[in-house]
């Protein structure tokens, strides 16, 4: 879950309005309450108050929930939107924590250094499969001939790598918001697709495989 959002507490819930570190804006922003459900419910846990939430900035709405344990109500932890997604344990730890850095970055606004990060992801993907060719772009395309990649995810990692190229040398331009997030998200999606999807595919053929029965022996 996420961190506390703190706000104004009065008798039995919330005033008005509250900060709430909103996930579209990525900073905190005034929230406007939009309704409240207090449940006091023995089978249910803890006295427990949800609240919809509106963003003064984004109008886009958040789900809170806080409990109260006999001290009043704890600070309230965003429930919906979800926190990031977690990465599959089934991708090596390095490249996750490659990849767990890059969105470091992006979230503390480090645009250029998130790419940067990206790109050392792909280099982690491809020596992972030992493909130890430089520069990047000809050990991608030495991925795509090996079948690791397919030609959508060959033309996305180029793509990544450019940008990544571009956050490592100074140019005067800097990296957008915008630009790191898709990098950061298809840096994501080629991990599940190595390392999950494709096990998961093949598992998943092994299991529809038919079955041949013993041959008798003579």
């Amino acid at each position: 879950m996420d961190s506390p959002e703190r706000g104004k507490q009065v008798a039995d819930g919330w005033d008005a309005e509250h900060v709430l570190q909103c996930p579209e804006c990525e900073t905190a922003t005034l929230a406007v309450s939009a309704g409240e459900v207090t449940v006091r419910d023995d089978s249910w846990g803890p006295p427990t108050l949800i609240s919809l939430v509106k963003c003064s900035k984004c109008h886009k709405p958040a789900v809170l929930w806080q409990e109260d344990y006999g001290r009043g109500w704890e600070d309230p932890v965003r429930t919906w939107p979800k926190n990031d997604r977690v990465l599959s344990m089934a991708i090596p730890e390095d490249l996750r924590r490659e990849a767990e850095e890059a969105r470091s970055c992006y979230q503390a606004k480090a645009y250029t250094a998130s790419v940067v990060m990206v790109r050392r992801t792909l280099e982690g993907v491809c020596q992972q499969h030992e493909v130890k060719d430089r520069p990047l772009a000809k050990a991608l395309k030495k991925m795509f001939d090996l079948g690791h990649l397919d030609a959508r995810f060959l033309e996305w990692s180029d793509e990544l790598r450019v940008l990544g190229n571009e956050g490592a040398h100074f140019t005067g331009k800097p990296v957008t918001r915008e630009d790191a997030k898709d990098a950061l998200e298809l840096a994501e999606a080629m991990l599940d697709y190595i390392y999950v999807l494709s096990a998961r595919f093949a598992q998943f053929k092994a299991r529809r495989q038919p079955v041949v029965p013993a041959q008798p022996s003579v």
